[in-house]
């Protein structure tokens, strides 16, 4: 079993019995992490395989990009893991009838788990993320699912920084 990924176990195991105190906090405003993680698990147990790991990639840039400045040292290490993406059928509609429609929209969910050494969870942020299903294009063009993926992971990334406190 690769080393990184006994951590990301831990974590999982012990997200279930957080004290109270431990979620949905915010982290003190000069946090550095030792590394950040992401941990698709929940989808490849869905059977989503090299779709999950396509994920993983994207939210993987999106955090390294938003959490430059926070990475590096011997503190806790960042794991997001991702518990659900959807990505609806999109045919270049926006509206209907003059007004929204919530299905022309993207969701991608996790939670970020701050683990310290010991694998102890300090602190967990569940967090959803929902952009409209248009952000990757033409809805013809094949690359467009791939572009809506690069953009929700960048949104999601961009707003957990916001949650945890650190903006």
């Amino acid at each position: 079993m690769l080393r990184w990924f006994r951590p990301l176990i831990a974590a999982a195991l012990l997200a279930a019995a957080l004290p109270a105190g431990a979620q949905d906090a915010t982290l003190p405003p000069g946090t550095r992490f030792s590394a950040i993680r992401v941990d698709v698990g929940p989808l490849l147990a869905r059977g989503l395989g090299p779709y999950a790991e396509t994920v993983r990639g994207e939210l993987q840039a999106a955090l390294a990009k938003n959490f430059a400045d926070r990475v590096g040292g011997p503190g806790p290490t960042l794991v997001v893991r991702v518990t659900g993406i959807s990505l609806n059928p999109y045919a270049g509609s926006e509206t209907r009838f003059g007004g929204g429609n919530a299905t022309n929209s993207d969701y991608l969910e996790g939670e970020a788990l701050v683990v310290d050494r010991a694998g102890t969870v300090l602190l967990r942020h569940p967090q959803l993320s929902a952009t409209n299903a248009s952000a990757g294009g033409a809805w013809y063009d094949p690359a467009s699912e791939r572009r809506r993926v690069t953009y929700i992971a960048g949104h999601y990334a961009a707003w957990l920084r916001r949650g945890l406190g650190l903006e």
